[in-house]
């Protein structure tokens, strides 16, 4: 991407759930960019490794960790506060923190069905409400992640569909309130990605994709930080209240075998 207006650099970013996976991805590649981007998760220890393996990239973006809860109004109002101070505003929210477990709907207990749809669904808003003033001072953009799962059912995962596709919808809706404040609203929906859990698991080795392939069903977080640097940047001005699926392969119900 060598035309300038795919460029985020000179931003400031927040990217939360960023201790691996997707997340940390994301503030990999913003800081490459020279985005200065904050990173946070629940864990202080957990973004501090991955802020000292920026910081030893030499990435010409300011990284800095920070512990926080999306669950926790006061954590994220602390999140929004000493981004501000530290950066002097910020033009990028990206909606990362997420959760799952399996389980099916008549085992699944009341705490269980409301602890997904706080970190996945309630966390969104704390963090988006948060940083309206913020995104608001000079125009913005919030990225969420969602999933595929929002726009066609798993079985055992109805806590995590019904949570994704209610970020889909704050998504649109968001977009339409916010547009007259210069704030663009967007939406990653991502399928099969190979995250370190799953070569844990077993599941696929991400150094084995073609990323040429267009057959996969698989995708790597690099695909994902890809589409959300798109829409970061002004090369996606007019994209406003969308979600974007990133599957590969369409129609398929389950990661493949």
């Amino acid at each position: 991407m060598s035309d300038s207006k795919f460029r985020i650099d000179g931003s400031s970013a927040i990217v939360t759930g960023a201790s691996s996976g997707i997340g940390r991805r994301i503030a990999e590649q913003f800081t490459a960019q020279g985005v200065d981007t904050v990173i946070c998760s629940r864990e202080q220890e957990n973004v501090d490794s991955v802020a000292t393996s920026i910081d030893e990239s030499d990435h010409p973006g300011r990284i800095v960790p920070i512990e926080c809860d999306v669950r926790d109004r006061d954590s994220v109002d602390d999140l929004i506060d000493r981004t501000v101070s530290e950066f002097g505003g910020l033009d990028v929210l990206v909606n990362n923190a997420g959760a799952v477990f399996k389980c099916s709907f008549d085992e699944m207990s009341e705490n269980g069905w409301k602890t997904i749809i706080d970190i996945n669904l309630h966390g969104v808003f704390n963090c988006t409400h948060a940083a309206k003033d913020a995104l608001k001072d000079g125009g913005g953009s919030v990225i969420n992640i969602s999933s595929v799962r929002s726009q066609e059912a798993a079985p055992l995962e109805t806590h995590y569909g019904a949570a994704k596709a209610g970020v889909n919808n704050l998504t649109e809706t968001l977009a339409s309130e916010w547009a007259a404040d210069g704030v663009r609203v967007n939406c990653v929906a991502p399928g099969f990605i190979a995250t370190p859990g799953a070569v844990t698991t077993g599941d696929v080795d991400p150094t084995t994709l073609e990323r040429a392939d267009p057959k996969r069903k698989i995708g790597t977080v690099d695909e994902i930080a890809d589409v959300v640097e798109f829409l970061a940047s002004s090369a996606s001005s007019f994209i406003v209240g969308e979600t974007i699926t990133a599957r590969g392969v369409p129609n398929h119900s389950e990661k493949p075998d």
